[in-house]
């Protein structure tokens, strides 16, 4: 028997399944409405594959700020608009703390870490980063001292291209990385180093590749996809060498672990140890909810400036997420990001090449990460 057959009896063998499944779930009254899903594949017909968002906010024109979607044999609860996600993440927050199941995410991380793990071991973990951020300078005057540093590093690393163009996204994602590096290993990458850049690699490729029909092939029909090549193999193999790296670094930071001297985060983790249906929440549809982003598709100051030209917050500017799943080095980044803008723009004029269009258009991946491009940065001094 020869593998297309194979795949075509699991093919038939899932639609029976799907249908018994739809018939005997059709009068469940508890789930919102949504576009009517196709046998085996769902609605996955209907999605812009690399950019799921733009497909959620065009149904929720039509179904509501609530509505179900089937990827695959999966069912899903899409949540959009600012007030919708904050209700469902401020005044019910227990109910939408836990992560759902998603097999591609469950065989790569395994539940370990912060963003995907659940239950108590993600309250345990939550509590330790959080806790042991504020120790080694979080929200404080020393790990503002430590963006400063890194700050003027960036300046001459920007000076050196002398206002010439450049790709100014590699220097500043090292510029980023080099803060958490900095609390995990007390130690700082130069922009060329082969290892940060490598990591950095990693990280970006398997954020690109979240986006690929293979993902979600993947967490539509596991047991198929394990059987087929794709991008899913790439992310596992990504993810492999990345944990290869973390492993190394911390049997060498165990051999030097002294409980008395804990110099950063890995160090405070060590000696830790020797003590002892899918909801989605469309933060893409708050950030850009016309209720409160008069122009949300342009660049408009206004949204963050009152009638006089003060700065006003908008609560719908949630980039971080809000509820108990908020990103936990959320003040970490608004530090870095100030000092490096503010440092940045004292320093620089910056301004793109002779001739030379940008597009802001968002790259394709899992995140709203520009498209690669040039710039020249002309020193001011």
């Amino acid at each position: 028997m020869d593998l297309v057959t194979v795949l075509l009896g699991i093919i038939v063998i899932l639609f029976l399944v799907n249908t018994f499944r739809n018939q005997k779930q059709g009068n469940d009254k508890n789930v919102p409405p949504g576009p009517k899903p196709l046998p085996i594949i769902g609605n996955i017909h209907i999605m812009d594959i690399g950019k799921p968002h733009k497909t959620f906010v065009q149904l929720a024109k039509k179904y509501g700020t609530v509505f179900s979607f089937r990827i695959g044999m999966s069912k899903s609860i899409v949540l959009c608009g600012y007030e919708t996600i904050k209700d469902a993440l401020i005044n019910h927050a227990e109910l939408f703390s836990e992560r759902p199941n998603i097999p591609l995410f469950t065989e790569a991380i395994k539940g370990h870490g912060i963003v995907f793990a659940t239950g108590e071991n993600w309250k345990a973990m939550r509590r330790f980063t959080l806790s042991t951020l504020r120790d080694y300078g979080m929200g404080r005057r020393t790990i503002e001292d430590k963006i400063t540093e890194e700050s003027e590093c960036l300046i001459q690393k920007l000076r050196s291209h002398e206002g010439k163009p450049f790709d100014n996204v590699t220097s500043i994602y090292a510029a980023v990385t080099n803060i958490i590096v900095s609390i995990l290993l007390s130690k700082r990458f130069d922009y060329e180093d082969p290892t940060i850049l490598r990591l950095m690699g990693i990280v970006n490729e398997n954020v690109k590749l979240l986006s690929s029909p293979w993902v979600i092939l993947y967490n539509s029909f596991p047991f198929l996809a394990k059987l087929l090549p794709g991008a899913h193999k790439t992310i596992f193999e990504n993810v492999k060498e990345f944990e290869n790296f973390i492993t190394r670094t911390f049997t060498k930071h165990k051999k030097e672990l002294d409980v008395n001297d804990q110099r950063n985060l890995i160090d405070a983790f060590l000696a830790k140890q020797q003590e002892g249906a899918t909801v989605i929440t469309l933060i893409h549809s708050a950030l850009r909810d016309k209720d409160y982003f008069e122009k949300p598709e342009e660049f408009y100051p206004e949204h963050f400036l009152d009638s006089v030209g003060n700065f006003r917050k908008n609560e719908a500017f949630i980039p971080f997420s809000i509820g108990k799943r908020s990103c936990a080095g959320e003040t970490l980044a608004k530090m870095e990001i100030f000092l490096f803008f503010t440092s940045l723009l004292q320093n620089f004029t910056f301004h793109p090449p002779p001739g030379a269009k940008l597009d802001l258009t968002p790259a394709l991946g899992s995140t709203n990460a520009p498209q690669p491009y040039e710039i020249c940065a002309v020193s001011r001094r």
